[in-house]
């Protein structure tokens, strides 16, 4: 059986998951200094912000945008802007609602984020900087630590 015959099977649960498409929704690259940044010394400062936003677009069906943004600075000069929206749409039924919150908040963008790592690897090749590969992400204390700091701001109101 292959994983994702796997995937889509009832869990124990009841709860059904499956990946229906992932696709890149938008990319862009910027390379404003160039070609004078060729010359410099490689030394870059690396600036890595991601986001993930879910959107429910049937009962069941939630599309998952991962937005990675990479800055390369040399000193105060902008080498290269990257940035990729990786999507993905997801099929998730029978979830309790805290199981698929934290399903759409932190499984689904570990499914995405090697895809959008490879955009960004390819991106900056592409436009003549060496090769950068993203480190993996921890989503899952991602997710967490978001939630936490959701309930400290419920506390404290």
């Amino acid at each position: 059986m292959t994983a994702t015959s796997e995937a889509q099977k009832p869990a124990e649960d009841g709860a059904q998951f499956s990946i229906q498409k992932v696709y890149i929704k938008d990319l862009s690259f910027e390379a404003p200094n160039t070609p004078q940044m060729f010359t410099e010394q490689w030394a870059p400062h690396i600036d890595l912000h991601l986001q993930s936003k879910a959107a429910q677009l049937e009962e069941t069906v939630h599309e998952i945008v991962l937005t990675v943004t990479v800055t390369a600075k040399l000193g105060e000069k902008t080498a290269y802007l990257v940035e990729v929206q990786q999507a993905g749409i997801f099929t998730l039924q029978g979830f309790a609602p805290q199981d698929l919150a934290r399903t759409l908040g932190s499984f689904c963008p570990n499914i995405l984020f090697p895809f959008a790592r490879e955009a960004v690897a390819e991106l900056v090749s592409k436009g003549g900087f060496p090769q950068l590969l993203l480190t993996p992400v921890n989503f899952d204390a991602i997710y967490a630590h978001m939630q936490k700091q959701g309930a400290d701001k419920e506390v404290e109101h």
